[in-house]
């Protein structure tokens, strides 16, 4: 779930504990009224002390329940559902060496109750010891045939060892058992889940809420079961029920918050993670996923010591690893990124995505891995996005052994099934610029007077047009914070719109500069690489006042090429299709001239081509132009330590260069497409000449 581009898809099938025991209806009322302190219990009898600690588990204070157990065997009341229900929820607490004990005691004081047999063999599958898990769930049958619960987890750790047959045959005789045994609807829906046949998922699993709707397991399956379906928005309604029901469970706060990651709320996504941990400090999986947050949020460094942590809870994790390469890539310690990333490899080397890193490092030769990569077995029982991922990786160490058509074969391979994966609606993005241009009032183009704010540099043009190397130049600046590849302009403008209707003299200048001060915490120069923001180029250049507007852009071919050959990790859908790209770039081209018509003196044109083959003549015009002072440090932005989280993570490490340049010509049959919609226009009529 970690990885940029996949963020939460490995929803982990889980299986659930046996029923609670429930204080009796009787009690609840007079229960209710004690207060939790252990001073109210002197005059209370064992019954009741035990049923106290039963009722608060019921209700969920988690907490509370296990100091209340932790009272009641001090006091030597070793009861049954004591000792399980503790079991729980040290289990839960990421106790399970402390768990372990207390179903061990649970089964030598109780040999003959099946209960504490299920609960160890539940734990054990956790901890991966599956043949453990096996023994002790068939022990529990043996004790109680008709045990729905302990065929419903035998089923779940038969799926795991792989025997679906036996799996869902378990299962089935579960429900037989027990039609309203909502446990074995859970797992038949997560097994059901494993096998791809999500709509059959989520028919189980949503009998299963329907037979106990505070059931908080089955509402967090069915959030895995949405998210898989691309429903990301109602799995987060079905995580928070979950949260709702169960508070205290690391697992369901830790799964929201991947969700929320995925629909790009990071703060919350950050809040629920930290929650996860702060209720198992322990969970490996939800630092390493804390990680990947904070570095979506910029915040590298600390993404770093979060992965780390990670590793060292779980050093076999293999998705750790591969996190922390890919934070370290960002940082530019691409050494230390490599030997992370073989290392995920080492621990699976059915784990893609490593692969796909590694095939980008233009210094790695690691004829193992490069083998593996190529073989026809690589491919089995590998879902579409890993198939992605393999031919890009094959692209690219093909096309660094300047073995170009081979390497185009491979492009067309990934783009084809990205395309599947995620088709484009390029009409919608078309219409959306051309919408901005002409409801550009006259109004709007009054330049507001209001110099109060900082520089806002707004870096602007389609992806792969050097922006990323632009926005490396600029920061070499130290009063400049770059505020990276963040859409807080759209936010802006679409607040803006809502207030003036009541509000005629609210200002976009002001509400963008407030958002900016949010994170910057200071006034800086800042620079904003939302690559899109050339839509709005018209209500920037005239409602901020202190926006300066820089427009990247290359000869289109070897533009249109470079975006082909990215596997981005979401939007850009449009990048799958050559003709489609080879729209969108006379679309912004279109626009991006209309606006300088309007607004020249705010844009600048930065032509990629011109920067790498001259770049002192090219930089120094530049910073003349924005007003700043000069410093020979411009002319190596290779140098700059600044994080980098785009495509050109490693690109930005090597000196200033023209390699590029013309690429386009290798590619050239691929490129026919584009070649052909380009051609047609007066443009770019000649070229190809």
């Amino acid at each position: 779930m970690n990885s940029k581009d996949e963020n939460y898809k490995t929803n982990k099938r889980q299986r659930i504990e046996i029923r609670t025991y429930t204080a009796p209806p009787s009690l609840k009322e007079a229960i209710e009224k004690i207060a939790f302190n252990k001073n109210n219990f002197s005059n209370l009898s064992k019954e009741e002390i035990i049923n106290q600690a039963l009722y608060l588990f019921s209700k969920g204070n988690v907490l509370e329940a296990s100091e209340l157990y932790k009272y009641c065997l001090d006091k030597g009341f070793e009861d049954l559902s004591v000792l399980v229900n503790y079991g729980i929820i040290s289990k839960r607490l990421g106790q399970n060496e402390k768990a372990i004990k207390l179903y061990k005691r649970a089964i030598s004081l109780f040999p003959k109750c099946a209960e504490p047999y299920s609960n160890l063999g539940n734990l054990y599958k956790d901890l991966c010891d599956l043949p453990k898990a096996e023994e002790f769930i068939r022990r529990s049958i043996e004790i109680n045939p008709n045990f729905s619960n302990a065929h419903s987890n035998l089923g779940s750790v038969l799926s795991d060892l792989g025997d679906m047959k036996d799996a869902e045959l378990s299962i089935q005789k579960a429900i037989s058992l027990d039609s309203e045994n909502y446990i074995a609807y859970t797992n038949l829906g997560a097994i059901l889940m494993s096998q791809g046949k999500l709509e059959e998922a989520e028919i189980a699993t949503r009998n299963a809420i329907k037979i106990t709707p505070n059931f908080g397991r089955a509402h967090s399956n069915l959030a895995s079961i949405l998210y898989s379906q691309g429903l990301s928005r109602e799995a987060e309604i079905s995580a928070r029920k979950a949260i709702e029901i169960e508070p205290m469970n690391a697992e369901f706060n830790y799964k929201l918050g991947g969700i929320l990651r995925d629909l790009g709320k990071l703060i919350d996504a950050e809040k629920f993670t930290c929650e996860a941990i702060n209720v198992n400090p322990s969970y490996a999986d939800a630092y390493s996923n804390l990680g990947s947050i904070k570095s979506d949020l910029g915040k590298l460094d600390e993404a770093e010591i979060n992965t780390r942590e990670a590793i060292r809870l779980n050093p076999l994790s293999a998705e750790s690893h591969y996190n922390l390469g890919e934070i370290l890539t960002d940082i530019g310690k691409l050494s230390e990124a490599k030997i992370s990333l073989l290392k995920a490899i080492e621990l699976n080397p059915n784990f893609v995505k490593p692969y796909y890193v590694l095939s980008r490092f233009k210094s790695l030769d690691d004829n193992e891995y490069q083998d593996y990569i190529f073989s026809e077995s690589i491919l089995d029982n590998k879902s579409l996005d890993d198939k992605k991922d393999i031919y890009f990786a094959r692209a690219n160490i093909l096309h660094s052994k300047k073995k170009y058509e081979e390497s185009a074969i491979n492009l067309e391979l990934a783009n084809q099934i990205k395309l599947s994966i995620n088709p484009c609606e390029l009409h919608k993005f078309i219409e959306s610029s051309h919408d901005l241009l002409n409801n550009l009032s006259s109004e709007q183009l009054i330049k507001s007077q209001n110099n109060s704010f900082p520089q806002s540099i707004f870096i602007v043009g389609m992806p792969r047009s050097g922006s990323s190397l632009l926005e490396s130049i600029l920061s070499c600046n130290n009063k400049v914070y770059d505020l990276g590849e963040i859409n807080i302009f759209e936010d802006s403008y679409l607040e803006w719109n809502i207030l003036r209707k009541d509000y005629v003299d609210s200002s976009l200048d002001k509400i963008y500069n407030l958002k900016v001060l949010d994170i910057v915490h200071r006034d800086s120069i800042t620079t904003n690489k939302w690559l899109f923001n050339y839509k709005y180029s018209g209500i920037i250049a005239s409602h901020l006042a202190s926006s300066k507007i820089i427009h990247c852009f290359r000869n289109p071919l070897d533009n249109i090429l470079s975006i082909y050959r990215t596997n981005f990790a979401k939007g850009n859908q449009y990048s799958s299709c050559l003709e489609d790209c080879s729209r969108v770039y006379l679309d912004q081209d279109h626009i991006m001239n209309e606006y300088k018509s309007l607004f020249r003196t705010k844009i600048y044109d930065l032509n990629y081509d011109s920067l790498v083959t001259d770049p002192i003549n090219e930089i120094m015009s530049l910073i003349s132009w924005l007003g700043w002072d000069w410093n020979d440090s411009y002319l190596s932005p290779h140098l700059n330590s600044r994080p980098v989280s785009t495509a050109s993570n490693i690109q930005v490490r090597s000196p200033i260069n023209s390699k590029s340049i013309g690429g386009w010509k290798k590619y050239r049959k691929m490129l026919m497409p584009a070649i052909e919609i380009l051609s047609k226009t007066d443009r770019y009529r000649d070229l190809t000449s």
